[in-house]
């Protein structure tokens, strides 16, 4: 580096530590995108979830006082649990139809373009969900098939805004952030939902979600680019830093090798790993409510406060998660397949414990002490099969995002259907068959994954761009507080 790059790299630290935290922080754009992804994640999910919850008061019984003082009962909607499930899965019909499109449309148009398009687009239809739903359950059904359209091309496509702005160093800490965004806005917005529909009514759920995403969209589109490059307020060395890590992966036109990448057994580690993680997620985001609502004789909005228990475990682990993985993949102590797999299959083997224990219990404080544990601790395998794709291709990290979502939403779609099947009867012998299952998969996916997984790049991945620079530890952290992740 020579005296005019040190000298300007010591007026901005000096610079830096004169203004403060916020500035710094702000002068890390890769940080700030991070962040502001982890909210776009937030209401991603709190425009998913939202459903889950409503779906009791719309179908609950309630009182109303007439204008001459007798008070009669009333219902809304009454919906048999096989209507209900088919209603809470209609999302994913749509959803898993978007995944590959949403990867290849993120590498083709740019990751955040196509990422803020998708949420805001949700919560436009999420705010005339009420009025649809009133006209017939079927606009309800349509609706929810449509915004599973738009929002299936989030997650795809977020994997090539961290192929532009992810050094690979800090790769499971910023995904791990943005990702636990999902689990914060479940936590959020379970019983805010709950307590929305006791105060407000039912149609305030979606009123209030779908204009705090649009909020978040503004924001979103005002600050985050698509490629560092273009960010006009991005420092010079954080610019240098960035694409000295990522070497020529955001600048090469990529053709996707598809006979390759289905053939790869590494790839099919990851989808698996993904699907089965969904099975139980799914299971629970949808069917929680209800579940406690009918087996455990939960009020709603304690229905709602009690669902999104395990999910603010989940988010909180995986902040911790996600460092430790960085940590041990940097260190090089062991290797990155190694450290994916310890994750992954020490996860998926905790969760198949807990989830079948919930199964055995079937009390509600062994309930909810199983199924925080078997949520929670899935924190450790997102930073291994959900950073995986960038490990084994990173310049097709976006559409192997999409290629595993596409699977890993089938359990969105047949889990709902399943479990309308199953519990017929509000039995708690019926409920522990869904538990049963969940546990079955997530030891299934803990041999498969451990058995085939990989950490390293991949023969059909290395054609196309060249190595990224080898940097030591000085160059990697510049000298610079404001440039290490322990401000994020």
């Amino acid at each position: 580096m020579d005296n005019s790059n040190t000298n300007g790299h010591l007026a901005t630290a000096d610079k830096q530590a004169k203004l403060g935290w916020r500035l710094k922080f702000w002068e890390q754009r890769r940080h700030l995108v991070a962040v502001l992804a982890f909210f776009g994640f937030f209401n991603v999910y709190s425009l998913r979830v939202n459903l889950s919850v409503a779906i009791v008061a719309m179908n609950s019984v309630y009182k109303v006082t007439l204008p001459n003082g007798t008070t009669i009962e009333q219902q809304d909607f009454n919906w048999d649990s096989k209507l209900q499930g088919v209603v809470l899965g209609s999302f994913f019909y749509g959803y898993i139809g978007t995944q590959l499109l949403g990867g290849w449309m993120g590498a083709r148009f740019g990751g955040a373009t196509v990422y803020g398009i998708g949420v805001t687009s949700t919560a436009i239809l999420t705010l005339i969900t009420p009025f649809l739903v009133n006209i017939s359950v079927y606009w309800l059904i349509f609706i929810r098939i449509v915004e599973g359209l738009f929002e299936g091309v989030t997650y795809p496509c977020i994997h090539a805004v961290w192929a532009r702005w992810a050094p690979i160093s800090e790769r499971s800490q910023m995904a791990s952030l943005a990702f636990s965004g999902s689990f914060v806005g479940t936590v959020i917005a379970m019983p805010a939902s709950g307590l929305i529909a006791k105060y407000l009514g039912w149609p305030y759920v979606f009123y209030i979600t779908g204009i705090v995403a649009l909020i978040w969209c503004t924001i979103w589109f005002n600050i985050v680019e698509n490629d560092p490059a273009d960010d006009t307020y991005i420092s010079a060395e954080e610019l240098k830093y960035i694409q000295d890590s990522l070497g020529s992966y955001g600048k090469t036109k990529i053709t996707h090798p598809w006979k390759k990448i289905v053939t790869s057994t590494p790839v099919w580690a990851i989808v698996c790993a993904h699907f089965c993680e969904n099975w139980g997620f799914y299971t629970l985001l949808t069917q929680l409510p209800t579940f406690m609502k009918d087996t455990l004789n939960f009020e709603l909005e304690s229905a709602g406060f009690a669902s999104s228990l395990p999910y603010l475990v989940m988010a909180i682990i995986m902040q911790f998660a996600g460092r430790l993985a960085d940590r041990l993949t940097n260190s090089k102590v062991i290797s990155v397949t190694k450290v994916r797999k310890l994750f992954n299959c020490g996860a998926f083997i905790s969760q198949t414990i807990f989830m079948i224990s919930a199964g055995y219990l079937l009390t509600p404080g062994g309930v909810i002490l199983c199924l925080v544990m078997a949520v929670g601790l899935g924190a450790f395998a997102w930073p291994a099969f959900s950073v995986n794709h960038l490990d084994i291709a990173p310049q097709h990290a976006s559409v192997l995002m999409g290629f595993s979502n596409t699977f890993a939403t089938i359990p969105g779609i047949v889990s709902p259907l399943i479990t309308g099947f199953i519990v017929t009867n509000k039995q708690a012998s019926e409920w522990r068959m869904v538990f049963y299952i969940a546990g079955a998969l997530y030891l299934f996916g803990a041999v498969f994954y451990g058995i085939f997984a990989s950490g390293e790049r991949q023969e059909w991945a290395k054609d196309e761009a060249k190595e990224p620079k080898k940097m030591d530890e000085k160059h990697l952290s510049y000298d610079n507080k404001a440039m290490t992740t322990d401000n994020v």
